[in-house]
């Protein structure tokens, strides 16, 4: 059975992994000891045995007895439930209040943010064991009191922590990017920023949870932790102490206890933040069904779109704000054959970018997706999909975004990012998929291909991490390939070479090409066709070749705009006018009426009509241009 095998595969990977093993051993040892302790050896720790008094070590007793003639070692195994229970519990209340504390400082207001900085930072300033022992006095004497008192010295550290990374994340593009579509504060907390933390947190967690437990005995050898006649480590190796010098193996039992369940919660952790950081994925939710506004709609594909690999029908994407729902993208339609290259123009803001993003699945809440057909290669992406849908799609269906940086994780080198994808969505063991990641590097020539797939990303330049966005693409079978304004952040000679990349990948695979740019020069240089989009709606759908007899004016106007090498050095450069809508208050006509230089009262008043052309594509338009000007 597939399942059967995948869980073989996990089974066999992680024990050939030596911190895996570690941490299982270890981890097994000090957790088995904690449950299993006082039932298998607890008679034994509270018999008393008054002929064998605080006597050294010996076979029958590995640490020998204390003053009532108990084994010290059974006490030991018994006091491991208490110990590290409540040191857990310790560090699980400092985890508690530190990430919250430092979530609010890094996602609040800039006069609370200083506030809570400042405070954080006096608090970080004390020593922790002094603040444990004034947290202590507070809450009193006893095992309650020194859980919380552990807890609130332990939670400056945390919050530090804590609002320090979450500084470097709430930096980046796509939290800036749901901050502008409205995205609420605890959301973004929840869905972008503690995620990205959960690996430095779980290894100084687990660290933690070490010093907790010296902490702990630090608290009991001065009596202000576990009383008489409970018992722990701390209080055993006080009792150990007093006898260092007849019965030295009495403090040794509890201190070795103490460094092997250190070592236990560092084992464990560093393997729970590789496994983490490795693996860990959202499964984004499908929004639902919202009706899709009505009106007409530039229909850039057949009915039946046979022999597609993308087919698209009234794809619109909704925001809802405080002011109502936001209709960013609006009835698009599409379709894309095999091998068959598209690239959609428009500028900043007109939906291109969104409208990939709600095709490939990576939109999220608040934004909604709905369309009556959103097909790729035979599945239909409106519907949750199962395991095996997801790996079909993660490995026929190519991203290549606009910032390379923003999309490769800083910590990995370029290699062992290609071959997670063959890992995880194709099964191959850990070597294949590094020599298929140094091929499919090859592939996008990439010079020194092994070299620099082990290399980080910020040692690569930026055509070089672009390819490595386009490799990590072939790692797979791509049916289709979406790529995002790929050349926008590269010099020209690098841009040419990314795109003769883009045109070869397309050419060997046979995959089809969604080319997303505001550079016409880019589409006409590597597109068969050009969907125009203009305040969420595609406009004009138009051969490349006729880009210069567009019939839409706000297609002709964005190709006028473009220099050529006739463009007189002493003309004023051709600009459109005005600026795009505002998506949440678009006009109920055309919304490039005010913009346009043929729009009359029907265009301000009634949306604009769809019109064909034979050969040339369709347009939305109630005054098309009929000629060459």
């Amino acid at each position: 059975m597939p399942g059967s095998g995948g869980a073989g595969r996990r089974v066999s990977d992680t024990l050939r992994n030596p911190l895996a093993v570690a941490a299982l051993l270890a981890g097994t040892l000090v957790l088995g000891t904690a449950l299993l302790g006082p039932v298998i050896w607890g008679e034994a720790a509270e018999t008393n045995d008054f002929t064998s008094l605080d006597q050294p070590a010996s076979a029958a007793h590995p640490f020998g007895t204390d003053k009532l003639g108990r084994d010290i070692l059974a006490r030991v195994l018994v006091a491991a439930r208490l110990s590290i229970g409540l040191a857990v519990a310790a560090t699980a209340i400092g985890m508690v209040l530190g990430v919250l504390v430092g979530a609010v400082a890094s996602m609040s207001g800039r006069r609370l943010r200083r506030f809570l900085a400042m405070m954080i930072g006096i608090a970080v300033a004390f020593p922790g064991l002094l603040l444990a022992l004034f947290f202590a006095v507070i809450f009193g004497v006893g095992p309650r009191g020194a859980v919380l008192a552990l807890g609130f010295a332990m939670a400056p550290g945390f919050a530090r922590l804590t609002q320090t990374l979450a500084a470097s994340v709430t930096s980046q593009d796509y939290v800036s990017a749901a901050r502008a579509l409205g995205v609420s504060r605890v959301r973004i907390l929840v869905r972008h920023v503690l995620p990205n933390l959960a690996e430095p947190l779980i290894v100084n967690g687990t660290v933690a949870a070490g010093s907790a437990l010296l902490a702990f005995a630090g608290l009991s050898y001065l009596g202000l932790g576990v009383q008489p006649p409970a018992y722990d480590w701390g209080r055993m190796l006080s009792e150990g102490l007093n006898s260092i010098y007849t019965n030295p193996s009495a403090a040794l039992g509890p201190a070795l206890a103490i460094v092997v369940s250190g070592l236990a919660f560092n084992f464990a952790g560093e393997f729970a933040a590789q496994t983490v950081g490795g693996r860990a994925r959202v499964h984004r939710k499908v929004p639902a069904h919202v009706p899709a506004d009505a009106g007409p709609r530039l229909s850039t594909s057949s009915d039946d779109a046979p022999g597609t690999v993308l087919s698209v029908r009234d794809l619109t994407v909704r925001i809802p704000t405080a002011d109502g729902l936001i209709r960013p993208v609006r009835g698009v339609d599409l379709d894309l054959a095999p091998g068959e290259a598209v690239g959609v123009l428009g500028e900043s803001g007109s939906g291109k970018s969104l409208t990939a993003l709600a095709i490939s699945r990576l939109t999220h809440d608040p934004v909604r997706v709905d369309a009556q057909r959103l097909t790729f290669d035979g599945m239909d992406l409106r519907g949750r999909l199962g395991a095996t849908e997801r790996t079909r799609l993660g490995t026929s269906l190519s991203m290549v975004f606009q910032d390379p940086m923003s999309s490769l994780n800083p910590t990995m080198r370029a290699g062992d990012q290609l071959a997670e994808v063959a890992t995880e969505h194709q099964g191959s063991s850990w070597r294949d998929a590094r020599a298929r990641a140094v091929e499919r590097l090859r592939a996008v020539r990439m010079s020194a291909a092994e070299r620099r797939s082990r290399q980080l990303p910020h040692e690569l330049s930026g055509g070089m991490r672009q390819r490595v966005m386009i490799a990590m693409g072939l790692m797979g079978d791509p049916r289709l390939i979406i790529a995002d304004e790929p050349t926008t952040a590269l010099d020209v000679t690098v841009q040419q070479q990314v795109l003769e990349v883009i045109q070869s990948t397309r050419e060997r695979t046979g995959a089809a090409l969604l080319l997303i740019s505001h550079d016409i020069s880019v589409v006409s240089s590597i597109c068969d066709r050009v969907l125009v989009m203009y305040a969420g709606r595609v406009v004009e759908d138009l051969p490349v070749a006729d880009l210069e007899r567009a019939r839409h004016p706000y297609t002709r106007a964005l190709v006028e705009a473009v220099p050529t090498m006739q463009t007189p050095r002493d003309e004023r450069l051709s600009s459109i006018p005005g600026r795009p809508p505002d998506p949440a208050a678009l006009p109920t006509g055309c919304p490039f009426a005010p913009r346009c230089p043929r729009a009359d009262t029907t265009c301000t008043i009634e949306p604009p009509l769809v019109r064909y052309a034979a050969g040339s594509g369709a347009v939305a338009c109630h005054h098309p241009v009929e000629e060459t000007s």
